[in-house]
């Protein structure tokens, strides 16, 4: 093995020191040995630094390279842009070019995310260049199948990293030129802005019409009036949309499942074009699945925390319809000798009672249920939209 020189040069010293004979070759030897300790020491403080600067560069490329990249931590990125894809090859380049366009004034860090939901045609090819053309921008999640719209955005909202996501269809008939306008309005403290197409450019029958009928049911249902539930085009602050999963056709009750947290929700008109390729995905038989999700939400927004209020009123009205029934049995015998067991209104007095006391059981059920939900996950039946000189409680110390 070869030694550095300053080990080397001290070796030899130390070695002829051993071996001198008179007093002034002793001295020699030493201030030989001085000198070429000093070297040494250079010689180790010159390692040292080396050793230093091998581990901040590997540190350097873990945080480069490693799980904790910046691009990926939540909060390095102000706006997600989510579209969803489905059999749209040839709108995605003029699709990708009206974002860029839009995005560009805009001062603030931006992705594209774009997911293929399990299209049959080349949209997946398009997507591949697109991202090959703009990988600073453009982020692309393939399905392995068709999903449906709902779980093609909700996997669009798994992986964005934005505190702003913009929702939008992938057919160009929504605008990406009213991006920046929902921005501004998230700007002015809304936490929801959702789209209006006051302007629509569908056939009015067969999809305007249904369309309007739907709005106003939903709007009287839950509460949350809005012209136009069905329009993609939507901006949301990011910490009021990820309390919950999204099922079914669920994407359109969004703006209800953020009311339910109390976020502040405008509406603003948008531009609605013609669709200029391909047809309309969905018809008339998705109405259907949309009033069975209406049913949903509503039980979830309004009863999810308490459900012994639904279960237990109606239990309650069940089992008084039932004793007024047995009411009237009972004075309609006493007053005209009438037998009350030989009238159906006794029967139905007994079923009233019976499915009355069954639905308080089932909300008790449920109440436990709840309880077990909100308890094992360390889940808070509030949400807080601002903290001021408090921190975070920890919720698992209960």
């Amino acid at each position: 093995m070869v030694l550095p020189p300053g080990i080397r040069d001290a070796s030899l010293s130390i070695s002829a020191l051993r071996n001198a004979e008179t007093t002034e070759e002793r001295l020699h030897f030493v201030d030989s040995l001085l000198a070429d300790s000093k070297s040494l020491v250079n010689f180790l403080m010159d390692v040292i630094q080396v050793c230093l600067g091998w581990a901040t560069n590997s540190i350097n490329l873990f945080l480069w390279r490693g799980p904790i990249n910046s691009r990926f931590l939540r909060g390095s990125m102000n706006i997600s842009i989510v579209i969803p894809i489905y059999n749209e090859e040839e709108t995605i380049p003029m699709l990708y070019q009206a974002v860029w366009e839009a995005m560009k004034p805009i001062e603030r860090t931006w992705e594209l995310i774009l997911v293929d939901d399990g299209s049959k045609d080349t949209s997946f090819a398009e997507l591949e260049k697109v991202v090959a053309l703009d990988p600073e921008h453009v982020r692309v999640v393939g399905l392995r199948r068709n999903f449906g719209q709902t779980a093609a955005i909700a996997a669009g909202i798994d992986h964005a990293t934005g505190e702003i996501i913009v929702l939008m269809d992938a057919d160009l008939q929504n605008d990406p030129a009213d991006i920046p306008l929902l921005l501004e309005k998230i700007d002015e403290g809304y936490d929801v802005v959702s789209g209006w197409r006051a302007k629509r450019k569908d056939t009015f029958i067969t999809r305007t019409l249904p369309s309007m009928l739907a709005n106003k049911l939903i709007s009287t249902v839950t509460g949350v009036h809005l012209h136009d539930y069905g329009c993609t085009l939507k901006a949301y602050r990011r910490e009021v949309i990820t309390g919950f999963k999204l099922y079914g056709e669920m994407h359109r009750f969004i703006p209800v499942f953020a009311n339910s947290v109390g976020a502040k929700i405008i509406e603003m008109p948008v531009r609605h074009h013609p669709r200029r390729f391909g047809k309309a995905k969905y018809g008339l038989e998705r109405t259907i699945k949309v009033v069975l999700d209406l049913v949903t939400v509503k039980f979830l927004s309004s009863y999810a925390n308490k459900p012994i209020y639904l279960f237990g009123g109606t239990g309650a009205v069940l089992m008084i319809l039932s004793g007024l029934v047995m009411l009237f049995l009972f004075f309609r015998r006493i007053l005209f000798s009438i037998s009350a067991f030989e009238s159906p209104l006794f029967m139905m007095s007994s079923m009233f009672f019976i499915l009355g006391f069954q639905s308080i059981l089932m909300g008790l059920i449920a109440e436990l249920l709840a309880r077990t939900y909100h308890e094992a996950q360390h889940k808070p039946t509030y949400t807080v939209r601002k903290r001021i000189g408090v921190d975070t409680p920890d919720m698992t110390r209960n």
